[in-house]
């Protein structure tokens, strides 16, 4: 029988409450709808379970498709089998799936203490790893880190005034002001938090719950649980702000029915961290093999000097000498040495990630422990060397993210005018002054339009004036593509300000 589950559980399946009752026929209709839905579910016809349906709305979501056309290391890439946001996505899910099947078969008894069935492998465990996975990375803006960095540059050139100022030489703001407590949001912008906004806000929804994920999904995938506010750079899970004041109320929310305290890290979320990192050094490692920057001899040599005596890198050795004995090809053999670094290496990496969650199991689910679980891994570190060194520090790399960079900067500026250039200040809706200002205005998502005017229920603060246009600037750049972003920073180019407005 299954094992009920207790009403604050990091295993809850509650999804956020609508907000207002059905009213008009189309929501009565709605309503209607998901009552038959639900005793649907009940009769069996649908039998997944509430975190196979997270999975599934994240995998059928624009935003996810988006990821397509997002860098993962190398901006733009005409190859094909070289990775973007979406494979590498996809990928981390899927270890993150199989570390969760490794883990639970071998301490289930730490996972039922928590509140699960003894059947939840499939129906709780892998559902949730599987839709982290999947939108671990959905709030980075194009260009990657590099665009992160683009859009806190900008914020950073501009700090003087840009919170409290109505403009470079403006009047102050006053009670519409940024709090100075909520400055770092903008100057260290992170993809992180964007992504729980995108995920409960952005997406169009009849009640504006977003993608509506349940509790549990939503706790797993906050990997930095802490506001802004308490950053701590010397511990790994406060290193960042892990949600925006603007989506306070979510956190809220999901904590009440959790149970999760702030600084506390749901269980899986080490999973998804650590598969993170694997995907990062092997994968990242295994671009820089199809683009021919690097040899899968030159890897095996290098690790061979840094890591004397690894098991892993001495299997691998052995098979290339068994490789190289084959009549066939250099190109074949290439081929089958890269199939033998990435199977033997993603091997390895997720046996010291499973190792290091049971472990430290007892640690992870009282919400004491604090090291990632990739962190003492030689052969992790080694890998994510030398994929810094040659893939993020290649030339090609750098000038591309580079000339994103710029285009960034260039369309903040550009959204910023079109935001700002308005006939009503307290009317983000409000007539633009200039024909500029209204066209690029109209490039605004209409639903970032829509919550950026959202009543003020998100916490007083968050809900400034000024805090609200600025939001709407990140939602809009970040939700861009690479392309996307390039074609129409250069759009943008050729239409000229007039008398120098």
């Amino acid at each position: 029988m299954a094992k009920h589950i207790p009403p604050q559980s990091i295993w809850s399946p509650e999804r956020r409450p609508r907000p207002h009752p059905a009213t008009s026929p189309e929501e009565v209709d709605l309503a209607e709808s998901d009552a038959n839905v639900a005793n649907d579910n009940q009769a069996g016809r649908d039998r997944r379970s509430e975190f196979q349906h997270d999975y599934d709305r994240l995998l059928f979501s624009t935003p996810v498709r988006r990821l397509a056309d997002k860098t993962q290391v190398w901006p733009m890439e005409e190859n094909d089998s070289v990775r973007t946001r979406l494979t590498h996505s996809h990928e981390v899910a899927n270890l993150a799936r199989s570390i969760g099947v490794r883990v639970y078969s071998t301490s289930s008894k730490e996972f039922e203490l928590s509140g699960i069935s003894s059947d939840a492998v499939l129906s709780v465990i892998q559902p949730i790893l599987l839709a982290t996975g999947l939108g671990h990375d959905l709030g980075n803006p194009p260009f990657g880190h590099q665009g992160e960095a683009a859009i806190g540059g900008w914020f950073v050139k501009r700090k003087e005034w840009i919170f409290s100022r109505t403009a470079q030489d403006g009047e102050s703001l006053g009670a519409d002001a940024v709090p100075e407590a909520l400055h770092s949001e903008f100057t260290g912008f992170d993809g992180n938090p964007q992504g729980l906004r995108l995920l409960t806000r952005l997406q169009t929804h009849v009640d504006d719950l977003g993608l509506d994920l349940t509790a549990a999904t939503l706790a797993a995938g906050l990997k930095y649980p802490i506001c802004f506010d308490n950053v701590d750079l010397r511990n790994p899970l406060r290193k960042k702000g892990g949600y925006f004041s603007s989506e306070k109320d979510v956190v809220e929310w999901v904590r009440e029915h959790t149970g999760l305290k702030e600084g506390q890290r749901h269980p899986l979320t080490w999973i998804m961290e650590a598969c993170d990192d694997i995907a990062y050094s092997v994968l990242d490692v295994d671009d820089v093999l199809k683009k021919q920057v690097m040899s899968p001899d030159d890897v095996l040599v290098i690790l061979r000097h840094k890591l004397h005596e690894n098991p892993t890198v001495t299997k691998l050795l052995s098979r290339f000498r068994e490789v190289e004995k084959k009549t066939m090809s250099p190109h074949a053999q290439h081929d089958i040495k890269i199939q033998y670094l990435r199977a033997f290496f993603i091997e390895a990496l997720v046996t010291h990630a499973s190792e290091q969650f049971i472990q430290n199991i007892g640690a992870i689910f009282d919400f004491s422990h604090q090291m990632p679980l990739m962190d003492n891994s030689q052969l992790c570190s080694a890998l994510k060397q030398i994929a810094k060194q040659y893939a993020f520090n290649n030339p090609l790399v750098l000038r591309t993210e580079a000339l994103g960079a710029a285009a960034l900067d260039g369309l903040m500026c550009a959204f910023w005018f079109a935001i700002s250039d308005r006939t009503r200040f307290d009317d983000i809706k409000s007539r633009r002054k200039s024909a500029r200002s209204s066209y690029i205005f109209s490039l605004i998502s209409p639903n970032y339009i829509e919550q950026a005017c959202a009543p003020d229920v998100h916490g007083s603060n968050a809900n400034g004036m000024r805090y609200r246009e600025l939001r709407l600037l990140t939602d809009m750049i970040s939700g861009m593509t690479d392309t996307y972003a390039m074609r129409l920073w250069s759009d943008l180019q050729a239409v000229p300000h007039v008398n120098g407005a």
